[in-house]
């Protein structure tokens, strides 16, 4: 038997958190993937894994050899795949981590597109707010909604982003109008939990100077649909998602304030690791995306 079967199977419990759901998974035994990793070992000389009848985790050793294991493997899948790209032969399983907000609203519907319009490659759709390490929890690709920093990742932007204030005309009848932003600071506001300055928001003077309002409101949610649906009702002001307001401000539940100060500065990304080789089904995803953002928005 040789190493690179060993290790994938050793890859394939880790990422299964289980020699049970691996073998569920991968279509093998428990016993024979048991045996791979046994013997992989034996072959290293470390005890990779730390088992007991009902569990696992990885040793020192184990996390050290995972983390460079796997990205030999897929060095090697994607030179397969770069092989097969004149054919446009897409397989296997793209795993991408996108914002809950994203999934949850209608630009989510470009996953289920991809999904739709390539049946032969397997999905796997996280959604979760939590900043995720791509190359250290195996992910190909994520979608994030930011300000492009400088990292080690390659980025490309889908769309342009923005965020907008926002309230429902009863509550401005009632509490307004306003004339600066800092007036927030005085009136209650919905502040969604996900964002990093959440309490301190920000935005730019006409002459380009960015300054942040601290605000503090009855309600704090992990969710801008929820704070959405906060500010309908008229508890209070919120700073959502251009992509969530909008079709309410069309609607006329809410109306938007502040439009001249909001900052430019943010976009939706697909963003995945530096490699010397992109894999087909990653280039494949990102390129639909972008179009996908130019037909319908």
């Amino acid at each position: 038997m040789d190493t690179l079967t060993r290790i994938r199977a050793f890859i394939d419990v880790v990422d299964a958190e289980g020699f049970s759901a691996a073998a569920r998974r991968v279509g093998k035994s428990k016993a024979l993937l048991s045996k791979y990793v046994r013997e992989l070992e034996d072959e290293l000389g470390a005890l990779l894994l730390n088992r007991t009848t009902r569990q696992f985790s990885l040793t020192e050793a184990g996390h050290t050899y995972y983390r460079s294991a796997s990205e030999i493997l897929k060095e090697i899948d994607n030179l397969a795949d770069l092989v097969r790209a004149n054919n446009s032969d897409l397989r296997g399983r793209l795993r991408i981590t996108v914002p809950r907000t994203f999934v949850d609203a209608e630009i989510g519907q470009s996953l289920i597109d991809f999904g739709r319009q390539h049946p032969e490659l397997s999905l796997e759709i996280v959604s979760d707010d939590r900043f995720i390490d791509l190359v250290e929890e195996g992910f190909d690709v994520a979608i994030r909604i930011t300000r492009l920093e400088d990292s080690t990742l390659i980025a490309r932007k889908l769309d342009d982003f923005q965020v907008l204030i926002c309230a429902s005309p009863d509550f401005m009848a009632k509490a307004g109008p306003f004339a600066h932003p800092s007036e927030l600071s005085k009136i209650p506001c919905i502040l969604d939990t996900n964002g990093r300055s959440y309490s301190n928001w920000r935005f730019v003077e006409p002459d380009g100077s960015p300054f942040t309002v601290p605000v503090s409101g009855p309600i704090e949610v992990n969710s801008p649909l929820a704070a959405a649906r906060a500010a309908v009702t008229g508890i209070g002001i919120a700073v959502l998602p251009d992509f969530i307001a909008r079709p309410r401000v069309q609607s006329g539940e809410l109306v938007t304030l502040f439009d001249d100060y909001l900052p430019k500065d943010r976009g939706i990304y697909a963003i995945y690791p530096h490699r010397r080789y992109l894999p087909t089904k990653v280039r494949t995803f990102v390129d639909f995306l972008h179009g996908w953002f130019r037909k319908t928005q």
